[in-house]
């Protein structure tokens, strides 16, 4: 059914910088600037927060913002200068954030006390999101740990980024983890165990390379049992409808507990408390809209009383009159996207000059600046005392270990003001001081070789920063760092090229980008085809075969596939014969070719033993069980657990999953559904634990394939929603799973589903695919009357799977197609969907009942000649909230003549009176007939223990004493049938 070769995340061009927020920040000036305590190691460097100090004179009030602060000589958070990233005590005001603040606080004595949960903290660009999270130490108790890590804005992020960041202020085991970077598991496990009684602050999250966020989703599934609070903050107005974020923010919101936290702008008010006299808060306010970084700024340029006409031009006059030296060197580590590590700043500011290649043309700053000022704290013996004017302006933050702007704004502004030839050079200088510091980070090289335009060290480094990345898990990065090097194809000799194209074709097919994998990977089997590199030619084409499987190529799966096998059969090589004989297996197997896929499956097992390789032979294994277990044979199933047995004994995960998958979804289409449950927890335990995320968002679809069965809708779509992104084989039943429940309750936009998921089905000319979407459509056609619609829908797909040995989707095509009226050939099998077709509803309404089906055994019900059976399928429709299905139902029940049909619910109250959940409203409809819980857990087919829980809550949420009181308070709100019409 599916394989994948390693846990994805999803891609997104990089969120574009608007020009509105090419501005920068005023922080208040210091009393002494820190650049005088260097020589002294920070006494509170390794507390969890220190003690408070006095705070130094300001010349504008606090604000909400990172340019509002006052800020004594204690250290500050992340980029500020904390050593691993902690929050020190700080001192200031902060306006119109009472309530965020009060939720932090609680939500982190919360976590204290075991209940762990999410904060999002977000808002536009200056909004206050730092400021924000930097308040909160002075809302906790004393000695409350808190870690702080940034996300940076590189072409290509830094794997691990923001956990780089708490180096120094962790255990060694994290920070062993983090710096090796190749062990993603044991960088997950260190961090769990980290952050018990923590609360963790990652900034600017939509920066966030593809490891970290990985990291952010193992952490979030298991938040519940964590005693720990994270913070995310993001800019929301960055994220497009693909940004790799949105799948970390989707799970988020499927977690117990999570707290979001939109920033708002500055009111009037708090405008006219800030500009205190100084200018007019009107115009302030008209300007800036309050946002409170752009008030601040004008605030702060506006002493003699005037505003300047826009934020830029606020943040251009301040910087003016600074020494040249330190424009300088501003401009120097303005191109730099993160806080400078003190080596970094040394190196580029030697002698107190930027260190620069050669003399370069002076930016726009630099314009009319005054000679250096000398030092007035005392004479420092290094390059950074150029940077004490800056500091005492408030646009720098300075501590013995690193440098950094005050705010990720002012260094934009900064960086954007220079000529692009000044730019270049600056790049070329930071370039440079990298290459010869040892251990520097690939990532960073390649980000500042890129700017320069120096393409010889893109092409250098370029590889080593990709493999870096793949290790770690950050996919995505590894594709845009190899996307770089590629651009330098032609500094590469023929056989470097083809390995270099064959790893950009498998990282952009772990991060979904099926165009990109299918381009790259086809380059590489030419240049491996001219090269006359046999082993690596079939090697390569068994992955084309793979990554067009992949984007929905069917046909040209099936070519590489066979030339795979023609290639490597007399190669000498039995391993990767046998992966290419398998491989051809498996696409015999999902295009229901189930001779050939066990004639091909059964050479693979021969070589795969042959080789001593349990990986290959568990996919062999795989191929051949579940080709004869789907063509009818049940000894195909003992083959398929021997294929998850093999892979778990060799630690194989990708194969058990597979193995785990593939057992699942024939259960599931032998309505075996109690089996599938066995299997189901233990599969998504392991790919949970092991992040295959391909595999764990597949196994939550067919946990909503099983959730729709039980007409458990809610879940249903829950568990479908973590099938929608771009990996087809999850996205085609996901998409089918939710355009069910919709067809069932009535609600829109199933049709725009079912398109999207027919499109997918019909390029994988797979029946595993086209036969649920066809089926789905047949429903949906008859619920509205539409007997031409079924017959179009299921005609064909039905026409296949007859030709096909135990075709799951046979039966029920035939039983839609028969209520249509059209005559299909006679279908012998104990299918509950046959026996309905051939009239026998009362035996099929007991196989549905026993397999745990209450729609379907309501409609088999509904097939009866009595109208008492009639009216009890009714009772069930309604308790479902099975909508169209108790309309046609209703109609026929007068056409038969019943005088007393029951009312459906109320539309009014019908989607969630009450607060009910659906399954809720089943069981008050169901309480309400007088039937006991063991009754109703009957009627829908669960676990008495299962309706004890929902009548608990039921009665919660109607506020009822009892059973009575309940359904009485359930007729007022008419969330029952009504009276007769």
């Amino acid at each position: 059914m599916f394989t994948t070769v390693s846990p994805f995340a999803w891609i997104s061009d990089p969120a574009a910088t608007q020009d509105r927020h090419i501005v920068a920040a005023r922080a208040s000036a210091l009393s002494r600037p820190a650049l005088s305590r260097l020589r002294a190691p920070n006494p509170y460097a390794n507390t969890a927060r220190p003690p408070s100090v006095p705070a130094a004179p300001q010349s504008t009030s606090a604000a909400c913002s990172e340019s509002c602060e006052r800020i004594g000589p204690a250290v500050e958070q992340g980029r500020s200068g904390v050593p691993g990233g902690r929050i020190g005590r700080v001192d200031w005001g902060i306006l119109e954030r009472e309530p965020e603040l009060a939720r932090l606080a609680s939500a982190a004595r919360e976590a204290a006390d075991g209940a762990g949960s999410v904060v999002l903290v977000f808002g536009e660009a200056g909004i206050g999101k730092s400021s924000l999270v930097k308040a909160l130490p002075d809302h906790l108790p004393d000695g409350t740990r808190i870690l702080v890590g940034e996300c940076d804005d590189l072409a290509t992020r830094r794997p691990l980024g923001p956990f780089r960041d708490l180096i120094g202020s962790v255990g060694g085991e994290l920070a062993g983890a983090v710096t090796e970077g190749g062990d993603r598991h044991r960088v997950h496990e260190a961090l769990l165990e980290e952050l018990r009684g923590a609360v963790l602050v990652v900034e600017d999250v939509h920066w966030a390379d593809e490891a970290s966020l990985d990291a952010l989703r193992f952490l979030v599934r298991r938040m519940e049992r964590l005693p720990a609070l994270i913070v995310l903050t993001y800019r929301d107005d960055e994220l497009s409808r693909e940004h790799p974020l949105r799948h970390l923010l989707g799970q988020v919101s499927r977690a117990p507990r999570v707290h979001r936290l939109p920033l708002a702008r500055l009111s009037l008010d708090a405008v006219r408390t800030l500009s205190a006299g100084r200018v007019d808060p009107a115009q302030v306010y008209a300007v800036t809209n309050g946002n409170p970084f752009f008030v601040a700024e004008i605030v702060a340029a506006g002493g003699t009383g005037k505003v300047p006409p826009t934020v830029v031009d606020a943040v251009l006059a301040r910087l003016r009159g600074l020494p040249g030296a330190t424009v300088d060197a501003l401009e120097q580590l303005a191109v730099v996207p993160s806080a400078v590590e003190r080596p970094l700043v040394d190196a580029l500011l030697a002698d107190g000059t930027p260190g620069l290649a050669a003399p370069q043309e002076p930016g726009p700053l630099a314009t009319g600046v005054s000679a250096p000022a000398a030092d007035q704290h005392g004479p420092l013996t290094d390059g950074v005392s150029v940077l004490a004017a800056a500091e005492q302006r408030g646009l720098l933050t300075v501590t013995p270990e690193r440098v950094a702007f005050r705010h990720e704004l002012i260094r934009r502004a900064v960086a954007d003001s220079l000529p692009a030839a000044r730019r270049i050079g600056l790049n070329r200088a930071v370039l440079a001081a990298l290459v010869t510091r040892p251990g520097s980070d690939a990532a960073r090289i390649v980000h500042h070789a890129a700017q320069a335009g120096d393409q010889d060290a893109v092409a250098r480094y370029g590889p080593d920063a990709a493999k870096d990345a793949a290790a770690t898990g950050a996919h995505r990065e590894a594709a845009a760092q190899l996307r770089l090097v590629l651009r330098e194809r032609h500094r590469y000799a023929p056989a470097e090229l083809a390995d270099l194209l064959e790893r950009y074709a498998v990282e952009s097919y772990t991060i979904a980008d099926s165009a990109a994998a299918v381009t790259a990977q086809r380059e590489a089997v030419a240049l491996r085809r001219a090269l006359g590199d046999t082993l690596a030619l079939g090697a390569d084409l068994r992955w084309l075969s793979r990554i067009h499987w992949w984007a929905g190529n069917a046909d040209q799966a099936q070519e590489a596939a066979r030339e795979a096998v023609a290639v490597l059969e007399h190669a000498g090589d039995d391993r990767l014969l046998a992966l290419a004989v398998s491989n051809t297996a498996q696409l015999r197997m999902l295009s229901e070719r189930y001779a050939e896929a066990v004639e091909h499956g059964e050479r693979a097992i021969v070589l795969a033993r042959k080789a001593s390789d349990p990986a290959i032979l568990a996919h062999a294994l795989n191929n051949v069980g579940t080709a004869r277990w789907r063509a009818g044979d049940p000894d195909g199933r003992a083959e398929l657990e021997e294929s998850l047995d093999v892979a778990l004994a060799a630690g194989e995960v990708e194969h058990a999953c597979r193995s785990y998958a593939n057992i699942i979804w024939t259960l599931l289409d032998n309505l075996q559904y109690d089996e599938a449950d066995t299997f189901l927890s233990p599969a998504m335990e392991l790919a949970d634990r092991a992040e295959h995320l391909g595999f764990l968002n597949y196994l939550h679809v067919e946990l909503a394939m099983r959730r729709l069965a039980a007409a458990d809708w809610d879940d249903a779509e829950k568990q479908a929603e973590y099938g929608m992104h771009d990996f087809i084989p999850a996205r085609c039943p996901a998409l089918t799973v939710l355009a069910r429940v919709r067809i069932r309750r009535g609600r829109p936009g199933a049709d725009e589903l079912l398109n999207e998921a027919w499109e997918i089905a019909v390029g994988t000319k797979e029946l595993q695919r086209t036969g649920p979407v066809a089926v789905a459509r047949a429903e949906s056609a008859w619920l509205r009357g539409d007997a031409k619609g079924v017959i179009e829908a299921a005609a064909p797909v039905h026409a296949q799977a007859i030709r096909l040995p135990g075709a799951p989707h046979r039966s029920e095509l035939g039983y839609w197609l028969t209520k249509a009226g059209r005559r299909v050939p006679p279908d012998d099998s104990g299918h509950p969907y046959a026996l309905q077709a051939r009239g026998q509803w009362r035996r099929a309404a007991a196989l549905w009942q026993a397999a745990g089906c209450p729609y379907e055994h309501a409609a088999a019900l509904a097939e009866s000649p009595d109208p008492a059976v009639k009216l009890e399928a009714l009772a069930a429709f309604d308790a479902l909230g099975a909508e169209p299905a108790a309309h046609l139902l209703r109609v026929q029940l007068r056409e038969l003549g019943v005088r007393h049909v029951p009312r459906g619910p109320l539309a009014a109250t019908r989607d969630n009176p009450a607060g009910l959940t659906d399954r809720q409203l089943q069981v008050i409809r169901l309480l309400a007939e007088g039937l006991t819980n063991a009754e109703i857990a009957a009627r829908l087919v669960v676990s008495v223990r299962t309706i004890d829980n929902h009548v608990r809550a039921v009665l919660d949420k109607l506020d009822a004493p009892g059973r009575r009181q309940a359904a009485v308070r359930a007729a007022e709100l008419g969330l029952l049938p009504g009276s007769p019409t």
